[in-house]
């Protein structure tokens, strides 16, 4: 990754709108992907639907970045790129995409909370990129505890296949997300996000169709191409290009803390939109959630300003 330089301004405060921007919308954009992705796999062939996804939006945004003159990734870069392309989208999300026929949204969001377990793992004890610290151990555990409320509330019978492929999923993002702090990738943060997506979605759409889901071609109700598109543009062109921004800036770790609004933002979408019902029990691991969180984000400030350079704006 290219050296980080801070401005004078930076260091002066650690206040930065573009960070609580982006941080909105990995918490509250991708919480609201999981229904968006269950209307459309009920109309679509999972691996198309994720193909068309990322393959529309990480054209888009590649194409953008171009245009923008930002430079083309190098062939060692392009290496790191597929590789990521390959953990973050086709792994994980052709996972998700293909579960979600199986598991119901809420539920989805609630195994996919287990990320920052699974990423402070990695960067604690395989990459060494962060040093132990039992208070960031805590407040993890915090949230686990909430996980574990909400996923007893939606405790059902639901089939045990999808829910270990959206788990594997989950390791196969928290990977990607350390890798890309030290795999050699584009400064650009638009046209690292932009061919990652890419490569991914172009990879699902082959799979999709060796797998004969295109034969005969789906038809595309207005439905789901309403789905497909708040899936490509609010999902993938504005949540995963806020992502990456920042993981430039600050360990994976905290980022990964969308994992645990996620679910609250999935559970709301289901009481207002689905007739879910919301128990006690529910409020209490939604709370447990949000203060894991607030201890994640809270933590070591000190460091924080040095990750608020700005590499490369977006668009």
């Amino acid at each position: 990754m290219a050296s980080i330089t801070v401005s004078p301004a930076k260091q002066k405060s650690g206040f930065d709108m573009r960070v609580v921007l982006a941080f909105a919308a990995i918490y509250i954009l991708w919480g609201s992907t999981y229904l968006a992705i269950r209307v459309a796999v009920q109309l679509v062939p999972p691996l198309l639907a994720a193909g068309i996804r990322f393959f529309l939006a990480g054209t888009l945004l590649y194409a953008v970045m171009r245009l923008y003159r930002r430079p083309a990734p190098t062939g060692k870069e392009w290496g790191s790129l597929a590789v990521l392309g390959v953990l973050m989208f086709v792994v994980t999300y052709g996972a998700v995409f293909w579960a979600e026929q199986y598991v119901p949204s809420g539920f989805t969001s609630v195994l996919e909370a287990t990320l920052p377990l699974i990423t402070i793992g990695l960067e604690v004890f395989v990459f060494r990129q962060q040093r132990f610290r039992w208070s960031l151990l805590v407040s993890i555990a915090v949230g686990f505890v909430g996980i574990l409320l909400l996923l007893m509330h939606n405790a059902q019978h639901v089939s045990i296949l999808p829910c270990i492929a959206i788990f594997g999923g989950g390791v196969a993002w928290s990977l990607g997300a350390v890798l890309t702090r030290a795999l050699p990738l584009p400064r650009s943060k638009g046209i690292t996000a932009g061919a990652e997506m890419m490569l991914g979605g172009a990879i699902l759409l082959i799979l999709s169709a060796s797998t004969g889901e295109m034969h005969p071609f789906p038809h595309l109700s207005g439905k789901a191409v309403g789905a497909l598109l708040y899936l490509v543009v609010a999902g993938s062109l504005v949540g995963f290009s806020a992502f990456v921004w920042l993981l430039g800036r600050m360990p994976a770790t905290r980022v990964a803390s969308h994992a645990y609004i996620n679910p609250v933002v999935a559970v709301a979408l289901g009481y207002f939109f689905a007739g879910e019902v919301v128990t006690p029990r529910m409020l209490l691991g939604t709370a447990l959630i949000v203060a894991s969180v607030a201890l994640i984000l809270v933590k070591d400030k000190a460091e924080v300003p040095d990750r608020l350079a700005d590499l490369e704006e977006v668009a």
